[in-house]
């Protein structure tokens, strides 16, 4: 802990201190959480501040503790700047994918910076993509590439089935966010990491296939 990086640590202390202030006060939460109505009426500020609230400790335990594992090979790769960059342009493409899914559902609602964390984990996928992962209830190592598939997967079917409460659309869309500007700024990658380059795109691809056939 000694090492964090402080901008990493920066970042996870604002979490903590927006997250609290919205979990004491109930005003502060609904001014500032991502709401369809909200936006469409020109409150485009919630697209940035969602992404700092949480519901619950345990929903910001386990964003900042994820955001915390992942992060590190991403600033590592690219410096504070850079990732900062990815960061946040991932929680800004997840939410734009929550309003693209769900533009007529004027009280839609939801928080946290899963988006963002969803990017940061996918860069960090694309620079070591054979580290292992180690998840609960499953004893053996997960090689990233392969939790990042099936991450994908779960979540298209997540945001078809509309299975549980949580926002899979952002999810997805912090995961491509993370995905593609990571390629932008370290395009090197192409040569080091095709093939798993390719993988990681094959369920972007099939989620625009879907919404394009009106599967979703």
């Amino acid at each position: 802990m000694l090492n964090i990086d402080i901008v990493l640590i920066v970042i996870i202390a604002v979490n903590v201190i927006v997250s609290l202030k919205g979990l004491n006060d109930f005003s502060f939460l609904e001014r500032y959480k991502f709401n369809i109505g909200g936006v469409r009426r020109g409150e485009q500020i919630r697209m940035l501040t969602s992404g700092f609230l949480h519901v619950d400790i345990m929903h910001l335990f386990f964003n900042m503790f994820t955001l915390y594992f992942f992060a590190p090979v991403v600033i590592d790769s690219l410096g504070d700047i850079k990732f900062l960059v990815i960061y946040f342009c991932s929680l800004i493409v997840g939410n734009l994918f929550s309003l693209l899914f769900h533009k007529d559902e004027y009280h839609y609602s939801a928080v946290g910076a899963s988006g963002a964390v969803s990017g940061i984990i996918f860069s960090a996928i694309l620079f070591q993509p054979g580290m292992s992962l180690y998840l609960m209830f499953i004893p053996i190592p997960i090689p990233a590439y392969i939790f990042g598939i099936g991450y994908l997967l779960y979540s298209i079917y997540g945001m078809k089935s509309r299975i549980g409460n949580i926002g899979h659309d952002a999810h997805f869309g912090g995961a491509v966010g993370g995905y593609v500007v990571t390629l932008l700024l370290a395009p090197y990658l192409f040569q080091e990491n095709l093939l798993m380059i390719g993988l990681l795109a094959v369920p972007i691809i099939i989620l625009f296939i879907m919404k394009r056939l009106g599967k979703l």
